[in-house]
């Protein structure tokens, strides 16, 4: 079978020169241990530290790669637009970027994006296209830029990207070296690929786990075929994961450094959202919540003493979903305690 990945990847260099240049326009998120809750009656002598993306500008880690594609257009493309093309966070990511950088934004976002996530995306100025599914999202923008003349900054593809996101895995292994893992949620893989070409090159040593919900599981079947997958359908309640598609750069970025996939069911999301919540004062989406899921489950048993890092990616989620996905959650809690 033909592998159709890259083997280009971010190095060090790299990593660090893209750190350098996001740091007057990022903020360098917070890292805290987990010390109680379900992390101390489960995960016996187990350290847990979270890297907190969800308090970067934007909400998420998106903005790091956006902001990386949109510093390398030349004046004439700057002056023409960016375009993208996302169900939320990385379309507030290009506008909050665009603005910053003086110019404009015009977006594709699902019919289905939450209200709040379109209504932040237009606050920021950008212009917004809703399209009825992915498949005609991408259709959209690719003529966009086609006939505006205007940057696609894809969403989770390609060496600048990947060189964003992966000054999240610089930070956290200068704010907490020696980990032992480093749990990662998946969608397209763009976040994936930068913190796992990130962990790897300063600690070879270092496990790297990539999580997706089992309705999103593209990254995992790519894996196991060796060539971008696309998926028929998606089925998960965390939105933010459910990339359609893996795609060339960032599957072999991942295949390169990422140690093994593991996938989640829409209930462990949520539990591990309600755990997040109560344990950590925490409000996120599911997708933030997916490596706490996969510590919680399938990684339990191999990194049961171990120091782990989780990366909470981010959360913009309106407050009535959020209050329906923590009840279910906390009654899923319940119900396995009470099992």
């Amino acid at each position: 079978m033909t592998d159709s990945t890259t083997d280009a990847y971010p190095s060090l260099a790299e990593i660090r020169s893209t750190a350098d240049r996001l740091a007057p326009l990022v903020l360098r998120t917070p890292v805290w241990q987990w010390q109680t809750g379900v992390v101390e009656e489960l995960l016996p002598g187990t350290e847990v530290w979270l890297k907190l993306e969800l308090f970067q500008r934007t909400g998420t880690f998106k903005l790091r790669g956006a902001l990386n594609n949109v510093l390398s257009l030349s004046d004439e493309a700057r002056a023409r637009g960016v375009t993208a093309v996302s169900a939320g966070n990385h379309a507030i990511a290009v506008a909050y970027a665009a603005r910053a950088r003086h110019t404009s934004a015009k977006v594709v976002m699902m019919q289905h994006s939450s209200p709040a996530r379109v209504e932040r995306c237009r606050a920021l100025g950008a212009e917004i296209l809703l399209a009825p599914n992915a498949a005609e999202a991408f259709e959209w923008v690719r003529r966009i830029e086609s006939e505006e003349g205007r940057a696609f900054v894809h969403p989770f593809d390609g060496p600048l990207t990947t060189q964003g996101t992966a000054t999240v895995g610089l930070e956290f292994h200068e704010q907490v070296p020696g980990l032992d893992a480093v749990v990662i949620p998946v969608g397209g893989g763009g976040l994936a690929a930068g913190i796992s070409a990130a962990i790897k090159q300063l600690r070879p040593e270092s496990e790297v786990f990539g999580v997706e919900p089992f309705g999103a599981d593209a990254m995992t079947r790519s894996f196991r075929s060796g060539r971008p997958e696309t998926l028929e359908k998606l089925d998960t309640i965390a939105d933010s994961l459910g990339a359609p598609m893996t795609a060339p750069y960032s599957l072999g970025v991942c295949r390169r450094f990422i140690d093994e996939m593991v996938c989640v069911s829409d209930d462990d999301l949520c539990a591990a959202t309600f755990h997040l919540f109560r344990d950590m004062k925490l409000a996120v989406e599911p997708a933030a919540a997916a490596a706490t899921a996969a510590l919680l489950g399938p990684l339990r048993e191999r990194l049961t003493g171990k120091r782990v890092g989780l990366i909470v990616c981010g959360t913009n989620t309106d407050e009535r979903r959020y209050v329906e996905l923590l009840q279910r959650g906390a009654d899923i809690v319940r119900a396995r305690s009470a099992g």
